[in-house]
């Protein structure tokens, strides 16, 4: 056994033997039994550092009930596992006033009906404890070796939280400063029964100096640093119904802890970019077995999802120069320092996603515009910002992040004068640039206007500049005319010769409309790759 508790040491036959029977604290039998005392003394606090399970025949307790209780609250001040009194000297039964004391300070008092030699008692269990504290040094060293190796080979923090998890048995959350739970490993509980109202109830839990239990639901925390300085937290969550924890959970909490300060020394400190990253993703392509799931995920990272107006905005970094910094990292400081709640990860190695939760009764539109034009302005007008439509469900978001991917998609060189584009942004340039890869588009263009692109190569002539003015005057020829700075005659007599080299009748309106998507569908094509 990895440590013994109070419960345990009641089983062992050296104190079986005397009967032991439970008389109060009987809900505190999972303490861990440190080691064990023998004293007569009616002041043995002064003695003893906490964990002791003492052992007496009662002979110096006093009479006075004042008195017995200030006994009582010496031991449980100092943090003793139990009491543990021979009848048949002292007492002959379970004195009430010791057995109240011992029940309000939730002290466990046990009544042993026959003799027994406390030599042998503390003997055995001495031994086990001894024992014990030998196979936690070994399971130490295992746990160490064992983290060490994540540390060297560089794994990611859902490893080391993973990794703590299944030697403990028990949920384990990493978490920042601003208690967003940043990776998780449930032990095979629900989500929900470790997830639900994360930040609420992560809150009500202090962080102390080295691990610990904390909080009203009695989890086990240990401190997470960076460069001498808090970073976050790892929390152990005890199971329902299970033993408490003991120094072996603490253990691993410790190795784990300081496993991923080494981890944040020196590897990717982008440890909460990866977590909003890795709930986008789910999102956009719904990885999630159900609403609840999605909405306890978003929600242990701070995204409100109940009650607010859920927008997706798809940032594409493509044209920024490698070295320019990180987007993402960019944009959730900003986000931070204006107060908009929101997700931000990498979707790709080109592209940003963000989610937000706004008020539904604001504007979205100067939120997006101020975010839109300071990513312009630090990366450069090549940055494309594209909006979903905004959604009440976070199950709607998948479907308003792919338009979002789609407007993107759409957004060209010559497309990129606006701070943010939408759905209805996307025209028939934006369509075809969208389209620029599909080989059945290069083929279109290819049949309709290749014989003229081989005779502007050929002769030097720029008939594909005329046919193009012309179309875009809707076939007005003086105006185009007037554009290109020919005379009336001079263009007609090209206009002639694009319809002999095409063989088409420029007067027909279904002719000049094919016309018009192959000419703006070559534009797009030559346009330079990013």
């Amino acid at each position: 056994m990895p440590f013994l508790t109070v419960a345990d040491v009641l089983r062992l036959p050296v104190i079986a033997a005397g009967l032991p029977r439970v008389v109060a604290g009987e809900e505190q039998l999972g303490r861990t039994v440190r080691w064990v005392h023998v004293t007569e003394l009616l002041d043995p606090a002064s003695f003893l550092e906490g964990g002791e399970l003492v052992l007496t025949t009662g002979m110096p307790h006093p009479s006075d009930p004042t008195q017995l209780r200030g006994y009582v609250d010496q031991l449980a001040d100092v943090g003793v596992a139990g009491l543990v009194v021979e009848l048949g000297r002292r007492y002959q039964q379970a004195p009430p006033d010791l057995v109240a004391a011992c029940g309000e300070r939730d002290l466990p008092l046990i009544m042993l009906a026959r003799g027994v030699r406390f030599i042998e008692v503390t003997q055995t269990v001495h031994a086990l404890i001894l024992d014990a504290q030998g196979e936690l040094l070994r399971r130490a060293q295992h746990v160490h070796e064992l983290f060490t190796s994540l540390t060297l080979r560089g794994a990611e923090p859902e490893e080391f939280v993973q990794t703590a998890s299944d030697l403990s048995g028990c949920p384990v959350v990493l978490e920042n400063l601003i208690h967003h739970a940043v990776s998780w490993a449930v032990a095979g509980r629900a989500d929900g029964q470790v997830l639900d109202a994360w930040p609420r109830r992560s809150r009500a839990a202090e962080t102390p100096d080295r691990a610990a239990a904390s909080g009203p639901e009695g989890w086990l925390v240990a401190p997470v640093e960076e460069r001498s300085s808090r970073w976050g937290r790892l929390v152990m969550l005890p199971l329902t119904g299970g033993p408490p924890f003991g120094p072996e959970h603490t253990m691993i909490l410790e190795q784990a802890a300081t496993a991923l300060t080494l981890a944040r020394l020196t590897g990717s400190p982008e440890w909460d970019r990866r977590a909003h990253s890795s709930v986008l993703l789910d999102l956009l392509h719904w990885r999630y077995r159900s609403r609840t799931e999605a909405r306890l995920r978003a929600e242990a990272l701070g995204l409100p999802t109940t009650g607010h107006r859920l927008l997706p905005v798809v940032v594409d970094h493509s044209g920024v120069p490698v070295g320019e910094g990180s987007v993402s990292a960019h944009l959730a400081e900003g986000l931070l320092t204006s107060g908009v709640k929101a997700l931000v990860g990498d979707l790709s190695g080109r592209r940003t996603g963000l989610l937000m939760a706004l008020a539904r009764a604001s504007a979205w539109q100067p939120v997006v515009e101020r975010v839109a034009r300071d990513l312009r302005a630090t990366f450069g007008e090549d940055t494309v910002v594209a909006v979903g439509p905004g959604v009440t469900e976070l199950s709607q978001v998948t479907r308003s992040f792919r338009e979002a991917e789609e407007v993107a998609d759409a957004i060209g060189p010559a497309s990129r004068g606006r701070p943010f584009h939408v759905a209805s942004d996307v025209g028939l340039p934006e369509l075809l640039y969208s389209l620029r890869d599909d080989v059945r588009v290069q083929k279109y263009v290819e049949q309709r206007l290749g014989r003229l692109v081989q005779h502007d190569a050929r002769h030097g002539s720029d008939l594909l500049t005329t046919l193009r003015e012309y179309l875009d005057a809707a076939g007005n020829k003086s105006i185009a005319a007037k554009r290109v700075g020919l005379s009336r005659q001079a263009f007609y007599q090209r206009l002639h010769t694009i319809e002999r080299l095409l063989g088409v009748d420029l007067e027909a309106g279904a002719e000049r409309t094919q016309l018009h998507v192959a000419v703006t569908a070559l534009a797009v094509l030559r346009m330079p790759a990013l």
